[in-house]
């Protein structure tokens, strides 16, 4: 295990586990690019490069694919959301083509703080249907306390919205008890907006350690499984 630690202001006990989903909990695997070339051939959005465009999905992971589309289409809201549409319904069909499989030690490590009584909270950038038909098809989604989508919370990532809606829901006691758990620099920017007393930054998803770390990761680790001996190496 390789991990990189830089000192942040934890509380001594985590009363809060906010976790991404897609390249945190839940292996992508290429879903995400293959639904958005499914999306933007259905739905005629208007790409003039689209070496470009994928790009910017690849940079953009983490973040509302609503706002990713709007940005694709040149502000056309309408564009944007038949291209949104398109997409959520691109993933589910690949859900049910290639399945869902579990990062290494996800369902685990969740079980694992759950009997501790650490409530766990999961955050994503997909619509609810998208979003529930994920955790449908993996046996350990009953664990968590609450699964979140920007609709839920007002604003995507990289805004603080969805952190800081998982502490109202799960009733945490502040955010500085708060650990915040993902795989893009998005998913660190929003942990880092909110206030949380740990952002942790995973090597299983869309970006690598310098972009995690240059988003402000207080730690960067291999992956979940590695989360519960960073957390007691914190004296958490």
């Amino acid at each position: 295990m390789t991990t990189t630690l830089v000192s942040a202001p934890v509380a001594t006990v985590p009363a809060l586990i906010v976790l991404d989903m897609a390249g945190t909990t839940v292996i992508d695997d290429g879903i995400v690019e293959q639904a958005f070339a499914r999306a933007a051939e259905r739905s005629g959005l208007p790409i003039t490069d689209p070496d470009a465009a994928l790009q910017y999905v690849r940079d953009t992971m983490g973040q509302s694919k609503i706002d990713v589309f709007t940005h694709l289409a040149g502000g056309d809201r309408a564009a944007a959301e038949r291209a949104n549409a398109a997409f959520e319904a691109a993933y589910r069909d690949l859900i049910a083509e290639v399945g869902v499989s579990e990062i290494d030690g996800a369902g685990e490590v969740i079980a694992g703080l759950a009997a501790a009584g650490v409530p766990v909270v999961l955050t994503t950038g997909f619509a609810p249907d998208t979003r529930d038909a994920i955790l449908a098809a993996l046996p350990w989604a009953g664990a968590v306390t609450a699964a979140l989508s920007p609709v839920d919370a007002g604003r995507g990532r990289p805004a603080p919205d969805l952190v800081l809606t998982a502490v109202v829901r799960a009733q945490a006691p502040s955010l500085a008890a708060t650990v915040v758990v993902g795989d893009t620099a998005s998913d660190v920017e929003s942990g880092r907006r909110a206030g949380a007393g740990l952002v942790v930054g995973v090597l299983t998803g869309a970006h690598d350690r310098a972009a995690l770390e240059a988003a402000g990761a207080d730690a960067v680790i291999d992956g979940i499984r590695d989360l519960p001996a960073l957390l007691a190496a914190r004296g958490l």
